[in-house]
């Protein structure tokens, strides 16, 4: 009532109470109407506006009792009021229409939920139902239904069906309200079928209509020819609509999906470039709200993209963004009023000056920031801020009040259009990446897969794995997939356009995050191409623009494809940037085979950088393939920033060779630290990639390293590195599964270390064998002590290098192996073959240096780890040690090796028992696994058990040593070699003596007398260097003899030493057989030295030297006369009468011997066979090298004294083995030896040594050692069996002609001799020796043995004592010609003694004639001796002619003692000889011509008177028993006297005729002479029985007087004297005369 009266006052205060009434909700619903008609009329009226609103608002707000018209009529009130003239009413009005239709649909929202929990009656309802059939709805429900499809109708410009009494209405305002009714309750239109037919089917339409101006127009056409014009598009409107379309795609998106369609691509429309920038500006906004909402991204993805005839939305939109950029770029400054607008300065918030001179510079206090922009090809565009991330806060579309389409600062569009692209990726990755991270949890991989990688990634194989689970997970899974594959050829056009353009670092970091971020989710979900191409995208920000890098330059499409090289055109850039605002950072030389310049990186191209290093340390194991795109431009990248690999292959920042070319700002340098770090962290990260990854990444890094290589080839300059010091790192941190990676890693390092390059090769062997030492020192799980096959598998490489060449190489393989030992040799295991090989494979010709290293590693091995390593690798070092001994490169390695073969040798010795069993088990083990296999083991040596096996290859390697070419190596492996089997040879099988007997020693005799006798005869100068080379030593003969010797003495003394252990093989005997013959043909090889050795070895196997004398041996040979029988007595310790036999004729010597013993044991049998064939050898030897040159020239060569010495000393020895065997055929043979050893005549050059002067009478060694041979040999006879004794006859013959060569040297060849006298010493010249004391000793033996034998039969029968007067005939009658005077006054004692035992003898066998021709012989020498032709030498004195005439008078003395007593048993002819010769000897007959000869004998008187007292008391002794023999005497004495008559007479004559003259001396002495022969004779006459004498003797005396007296006249006092002494026994003839009767009987 109050409010009717149309008064203010009242009007005010009535609405102010209904206000008041109605927030106390005591309104019925009448009142209500009732109320709202009271307002209408006052609204008609225009009064109160503002108090109407308000009471309407409150009306409306505090309960529901106003529905339905009461409800319209009152907001009709609304609108009615908001159209008023009134500015404040207008705003007021639109504000309370905003909140009343809230209201209204506020209350179907309550109502909703009041309805919710009573169970809903379903009702049906028609699928078309018509728009008016709303009786389905609730009131609230009903009410919002009519009020939304009344302004759906106003906003249409129709009429509404609900809102009676509107007037009027703006599309604006109604776009407004639709938008928020829309915005604010989705939940309505979602829930109410009828509420989703209205947005269907009047909603979408009425856009669509509203949307026609802004497709059609085009902007400029107005000038076109077009005949209708075209409806300009409405700022406002559009801007609404686009609002509106914001809201439905957002909220009712799978309602209206056709719809969507349409509206999306009208957006898309918007962006063309011919379109009003506002509208574009606008369009953009709408985009971007729609890139922050990835889910609905997603589902356009599904509604359309992914269905085969619909529009591709989300590509389109994408694809839109993407050349709305680009046409931003591409803009002329023309055309647009608000661009033109803005290029001039208009609404761009700088001042205007400044921006007219440089729009990029913003002038401030002399100072000058760059603005953040995007620059390219001379367009230069601001980055705004506008919103923050991932949030679309739009500025146009909030433009709400504004009417005229407003000016757009430059760069908005740009801006917003930067961040869609930005949120896009952003929105898609989270929401993939989310999805995915669930599936993972589901999928029953997750748990270690997670485990695995820290990072949030996984392999897309997983995924494949787990993908079968569920449907749901494959369609999603193809979602994203489509997704990625619809907008990442747009995005990346954009993101690489921008990039390029970019001037601002964080523009370009995020655009550079965006790519990652993308390139990471492609490759999680394995979209090869796409992943590829963001990748490839980086990698040419990174280098420099139009760089030569073919891999990038590559189409994307080709991108799969792995073939690409370094080397390359150079191919521009997709987006060649303009020249660049940026800064220059870094110059530095590209890297290729002809770098041309230089090239710069700027600090865009390092942040690109380090974007690529960050994608491949996160996101590597999604990288696969593209590994190669992303270490080539690292590589390149740090090649031109010269980094360098250093230890470990981290990079540094280093020179590069090239020096000056790379120049780096302070900027980057501290940059360098930071990206060396991250590169290496990237390495370090890849321990953290599946396999499948981490061999992508090593495949990667071999073809980098691939081409670096074929980069390097043919030229020295500095190689890239990177790739190889990547692979090193990255086995480095992959340790813990390096088995899956070994094998291509190293097969391409150990490709890199063959490379000619030096740089590359060092570094490629440096990489390998640090990967092999920190393999080997890596704790692996489980250990490589339980590893074995891991273990080999990294120790493989080590010996794959084996077969490089170069030096540095190998060298450096050494150095690893030597590491290695240091610090894993306890545990090498089975890695020890491979190890020891390394060392083996270095040759002689690798160098000096190699060789030293590899002994180094050697000697390591043998002095610290000979116990550690498996048994059957001992072999192993024996090879190795023994392969460094034959390297000729350094002496000194080769003796140390052979030093290391001992100490192996003593290891083996030490722990032998050890050594057997675990080689005995390996052996057992291989034996097993060969018959599995059905092969039979293979091994040197092989029927020998392990262990030998092993001693065997031992001594084979030292055998091989002892011929080596050079002499201190042979020297020291044969010492080594008999040391070793003298020292450890009880350690071996009996069985194996066997092979060391004959393949290693007689195959090492055999080499070694091979290589002697081809050894060449030249002098050596020097020893290499200044080494002065002994003159015994200076050629490879006399060498190579030092080892003959060594060797065969080192055989000979195993013999000797091991003689039962060798004895009891079952070849001895032809080993033995062997051995002979080769010290045979050392003994008679050319060379001294040899082949004395060779008898000293021949003495040691006869065991004449023990060999426990051996050290103190004295260096002559021993003397022989040590007591021989015991030093051999070991061997026939049976004792010596024992028969032995020889095989040859084993049954004719069993007969021959006593038979009652039974046959020798077989053993004893060979043993005799034994030394049967070393008599044979020595016979040999002795033979042949004594035997007499058929030529004789300077090169004769004549056997050494002390070689011959030594043969015929070992003579003893031997026969005391084979005495009893011994017959005269050896004996023989013996005698050939002896003598052709003693006619060897000496050069003169050792004669000062050997030969005792010429005066002593002293015997040589040699002619010793003969004697001692016979006198052995005569000892055994003697106490031999009576079979033997009949050797006597032929040891005097051998000893007779011994005893000649006092007079006759013996002959030696042709040989001329000198004597010693008159030999110089310096010539080549030979001399005979003094054979004289030889001789007389042989004499001396002779006598004395004849002593003891002279009864034997055998002497008796081979008429021993003629040969003895014979031989001795020869001195006897040269007497003074003898070359020595000694000899002939010896030989006359020897016959004495001989004849005063022999005689005796040989009258006892006077009948049996056996002695014969010896009484002849005996005379004829009596004779030669007695008047020898032979004059004394002028300077002999008185008193040695009175001794020598002694001599003859002990001869006569002997004949008249031992010879004329006995004369009835001695042939007659023999006793006439004796008497002409005793009468010869009493007075010589005068003969005519006087010689000094004659009278010298005549002054023998002692002798004369004893030849004349034997004479005639042989003559008229009482002893005559045969007429013959008296005769005989008084023929004699006849003879006698007429002989002495004649020489009176002659005297008394030439006293006459010679007057005063004194006759000559001689025919004094003879008249002397005959007168004391008379007086003599007389003298006998007397003594004589009278009877004996013959009265004709008496008759002949008495004659003689009355010459005497006629000599009374002669004037010599000496004759009277004489004649005194003649006269006086004349005395006893003066008897008175007597009858004759008488006279004639007596």
């Amino acid at each position: 009532m109050g409010c009717g009266t149309k008064e203010p006052k009242i009007t005010q205060l009535c609405l102010a109470a209904i206000q008041r009434l109605m927030s106390h909700e005591v309104v019925s619903e009448v009142a209500a109407g009732n109320v709202i008609n009271m307002l209408w009329q006052l609204m008609e009226n225009s009064l109160e506006e503002l108090k109407l609103l308000q009471t309407v608002l409150v009306l409306l707000t505090t309960n529901t009792v106003v529905h339905d018209e009461a409800l319209s009529k009152a907001i009709v009130l609304c609108f009615r009021l908001h159209f008023t003239k009134d500015n404040i009413t207008n705003n007021t009005a639109a504000a309370t229409v905003r909140q009343v239709v809230t209201v209204v649909f506020e209350r179907v929202v309550a109502e909703d939920e009041h309805y919710k929990d009573i169970v809903e009656q379903p009702v049906g309802i028609q699928g078309n139902s018509n728009r008016r059939s709303v009786s389905t709805l609730k009131p609230c429900a009903k009410d919002a239904y009519m009020l939304f499809q009344d302004l759906c109708q106003l906003v249409n410009a129709d009429a509404p069906y609900w809102l009676v009494g509107m007037t009027e209405m703006t599309r604006t305002f109604g776009l407004e309200l639709l938008e928020s009714v829309l915005n604010d309750f989705p939940q309505v239109f979602l829930q109410h079928q009828e509420f989703s037919f209205l947005l269907k089917e009047r909603v979408c339409p009425l856009v669509i209509k509203l949307f026609s101006p802004n497709i059609k127009f085009r902007q400029g056409s107005n000038t076109s020819s077009s005949p209708a014009p075209v409806e300009k598009p409405y700022f406002p409107i559009c801007m609404r609509l686009l609002r509106v379309v914001s809201v439905l795609i957002k909220q009712f998106y799978s309602l209206l999906v056709t719809e969507c369609e349409i509206f999306l691509s009208l957006l898309v429309k918007f962006l063309d470039a011919d379109k009003p920038q506002w509208l574009r500006a606008v369009a953009v906004e709408s985009i971007h709200r729609l890139c922050v909402q990835p889910q609905l991204l997603r589902s356009f993805c599904q509604s359309y993209d992914m269905k085969q005839h619909s529009t591709k939305v989300f590509r389109d939109i994408v694809n839109a963004l993407g050349s709305f950029i680009q046409s931003l770029f591409l803009v002329p400054n023309t055309g647009n009023a608000a661009v033109a607008a803005s290029q001039t300065g208009g609404n761009v918030p700088v001042s205007t000056a400044s921006a007219q001179t440089n729009p990029g510079m913003l002038g401030m206090s002399g100072g000058v920031t760059v603005l953040p922009a995007f620059e390219y090809r001379g367009t230069w565009i601001p980055i705004l801020s506008i919103s923050a991330q991932g949030s679309a806060k739009a500025t146009y579309l909030e433009m709400l009040d504004k009417v005229e389409p407003p000016t757009i600062p430059e760069g908005y569009a740009m801006s917003v259009a930067f961040h869609c692209l930005l949120d896009l990726v952003r929105g898609i990755t989270n929401m993939i990446e989310e999805e995915l991270g669930q599936v993972e949890t589901d999928s029953p991989i997750a748990p270690s897969d997670a485990q695995s990688s820290p990072s949030q990634f996984s392999d897309p194989q997983d995924f494949h794995s787990a993908s079968d689970q569920t449907d749901k997970e494959t369609v999603s899974r193809a979602v994203w997939e489509e997704m990625v594959n619809a907008c990442w050829c747009g995005l990346l056009a954009a993101l690489s356009l921008l990039l390029d353009a970019s001037t601002d670092e964080a523009a370009t970091e995020n655009i550079l995050k965006a790519e990652l971020t993308m390139a990471a989710l492609c490759g999680k979900l394995g979209l090869v191409t796409s992943r590829d191409a963001f990748i490839t995208a980086i990698c040419k920000g990174s280098l420099p623009p139009h760089y030569a890098l073919t891999v990038l330059n590559t189409t994307t499409a080709a991108l799969s494809n792995k073939t690409y090289s370094i080397q390359g055109q150079n191919v521009q850039m997709i987006s060649p940037s303009s020249e660049s605002h940026q800064q220059v950072v870094a110059v530095g030389q590209p890297l290729a085979l002809q770098p041309q310049g230089t090239v710069m990186l700027t600090s865009k191209n390092i942040q690109c950088m380090r974007t690529l290093l960050s994608l491949a340390h996160c996101h590597g194991a999604v990288l696969g393939t593209s590994w190669q795109l992303v270490l080539a431009t690292l590589q390149h990248l740090v090649w031109i920033l010269g980094l360098k690999p250093g230890v470990g292959g981290a990079l540094k920042p280093g020179r590069a060779v090239e020096g000056p070319s790379t120049v780096l700002t302070t900027a980057v340098m501290t940059d360098l630290p930071v990206i060396s770090n991250i590169l290496s962290r990237l390495f370090e990260s890849s321990q953290y990639l599946d396999d499948v990854s981490l061999h992508h990444l090593i495949n990667a890094l071999c073809s980098l390293s691939l081409e670096a290589m074929d980069m390097a080839y043919g030229n020295n300059k500095e190689p890239s590195l990177f790739a190889v010091a990547k692979l090193l790192e990255t086995g480095l941190v992959n340790m813990h599964r390096i088995e899956i990676l070994w094998r291509p890693l190293t097969g391409h390092l150990l490709e890199v270390c063959q490379h000619p390059n030096s740089r590359m090769r060092e570094w490629g062997a440096e990489a390998l064998t640090s990967l092999i030492k920190a393999g080997l020192t890596f704790n692996h799980e489980p250990p490589l002590s339980q590893n074995q096959r891991l273990q080999l598998l990294l120790l493989n490489p080590l010996k794959e290098l084996s077969n490089i060449n170069h030096p540095d190489i190998r060298l450096k393989q050494l150095e690893c192996v030597l590491q290695i030992l240091q610090s894993q040799g306890d545990s090498l295991g089975p890695g020890w073959p491979l190890v020891l090989g390394v060392m083996g494979a270095i040759r002689s010709d690798q160098g000096e240096s190699l060789i030293r290293t590899a002994f180094q590693c050697l000697q390591l091995v043998v002095t610290d780890f000979l116990p550690t390593m498996p048994c059957t690798c001992l072999q192993i070092v024996v090879d190795v040690a023994g392969s460094f001994g034959l390297h000729n490169q350094e002496l000194n390695i080769s003796l140390t090796s052979i030093g290391l073969l001992w100490n192996i040798s003593d290891y083996f010795f030490q722990r032998g028992e050890m050594i057997e069993k675990e080689l005995n088990k390996e052996e057992a083990v291989q034996q097993k696994q060969a018959e599995e296999k059905g092969i039979t083991l293979n091994r040197p040596f092989h029927p020998a058990p392990p262990f030998d096996c092993l001693w065997l290859c031992l001594y084979a390697k030292l055998g091989e040593l002892c011929v080596d070419p050079r002499p201190a190596v042979r020297k020291s492996a044969g010492q080594t070699l008999f040391s070793t089997i003298g020292a450890h040879g009880t350690l071996l099988q009996h069985s194996t003596w066997h092979t060391v007997i004959w393949k290693v020693l007689f195959h090492l005799l055999d080499r070694v007398r091979e290589s002697s006798t081809t050894a060449d005869k030249e002098k050596i100068e020097s020893g290499g260097g200044n080494i002065l080379i002994h003159h015994s030593r200076d050629t490879a003969e006399k060498q190579w003899a030092e080892t003959w010797v060594l060797t065969l003495a080192g055989v000979a003394r195993i013999f000797n030493t091991r003689r039962y252990l060798l004895q009891s093989l079952g070849d001895f005997s032809q080993a033995w057989d062997v051995l002979l013959d080769h010290i045979q043909s050392a003994a008679l090889s050319k060379n001294n030295e040899v082949s004395l050795a060779a008898l000293k070895s021949f003495q040691e196997i006869l065991q004449i030297v023990s060999p426990v004398r051996e050290m103190e041996k004295p260096d002559t040979p021993p003397a022989i006369n040590v007591p021989v029988p015991v030093l051999i007595g070991t061997v026939t310790a049976t004792g010596l009468g024992r028969s032995f036999m020889r095989t040859d004729s084993i049954g004719e010597r069993i007969g021959r011997y006593n038979a009652t013993e039974p046959p020798a044991v077989t053993d004893e049998i060979e043993d005799l066979d034994l030394w049967w064939a070393a008599w044979n050898s020595w016979f040999r030897i002795g033979s042949e090298s004594t035997k007499p040159p058929v030529s004789c020239d300077k090169m004769t060569f004549i056997p050494s004294q002390p070689f011959l010495t030594a043969l015929i000393q070992i003579f003893p020895a031997l026969y005391q083995h084979i005495k009893t065997g011994f017959s005269m055929d050896d004996l023989q043979k013996l005698g050939v030896i002896l003598h052709g050893a003693i006619s060897v005549p000496i050069s003169s050059d050792a004669s000062p040594f050997i030969l005792p002067s010429y005066t002593e009478a002293v015997l040589t060694s040699l002619q010793e050692a003969v004697l001692t041979a016979l006198d052995v040999l005569q000892k055994a006879i003697c106490v031999g069996s009576e079979s033997m004794q009949i050797m006597y006859p032929a040891i005097f013959d051998q000893l007779l002609a011994f005893v000649e060569f006092s007079c006759k040297p013996p002959q030696y060849g042709q040989l001329e001799t000198k004597n010693i006298a008159n030999a110089k010493y310096n010539q080549a010249e030979w001399v005979a020796l003094n054979y004289v004391p030889f001789a007389e000793r042989s004499l001396e033996v002779v006598v004395d043995l004849y002593q003891k034998t002279a009864c034997h039969k055998a002497v008796v029968n081979e008429r021993v004592l003629q040969n003895i007067i014979k031989t001795l005939r020869m001195p006897l009658s040269l007497k003074y010609a003898c070359p020595s005077e000694s000899t002939w006054k010896l030989a006359v004692s020897s016959l004495l003694k001989v004849l005063s035992i022999g005689l005796p003898v040989a009258r006892q066998h006077a009948s049996s004639g056996k002695f014969d021709s010896m009484w002849p012989e005996l005379a004829n020498t009596f004779e030669n001796f007695l008047f020898t032709k032979s004059s004394p030498p002028d300077n002999l004195s008185i008193q040695e002619f009175q001794r020598n005439e002694s001599i003859d008078v002990e001869v006569v003395q002997l004949i008249s003692t031992e010879i004329l007593p006995y004369a009835n048993f001695i042939p007659k002819e023999f006793v006439g000889q004796i008497m002409t010769m005793l009468n010869r000897g009493s007075i010589h007959s005068q003969s005519s011509s006087f010689t000094e000869a004659e009278i010298d004998i005549r002054m023998r008187e002692e002798f004369s008177k004893m030849c004349f007292e034997t004479l005639l008391q042989f003559s008229f002794s009482n002893k005559v028993t045969t007429p013959q023999e008296g005769y005989i005497s008084r023929m004699a004495l006849s003879v006698l006297l007429k002989r002495s008559q004649d020489v009176l007479y002659r005297y008394i004559e030439d006293e006459r005729l010679s007057g005063k003259c004194p006759l000559p001396r001689q025919q004094v002495t003879e008249i002397i002479f005959v007168l004391k022969a008379v007086s003599t004779l007389i003298d006998s006459l007397k003594k004589t029985q009278p009877e004996n004498v013959d009265a004709n003797t008496w008759a002949q005396v008495i004659a003689l007087y009355p010459t005497l007296v006629e000599c009374i006249t002669c004037s010599s006092s000496e004759v009277c004297s004489a004649l005194k002494e003649a006269l006086v026994p004349f005395k006893d003839f003066m008897h008175p005369p007597a009858s004759k009767v008488q006279n004639g009987e007596s």
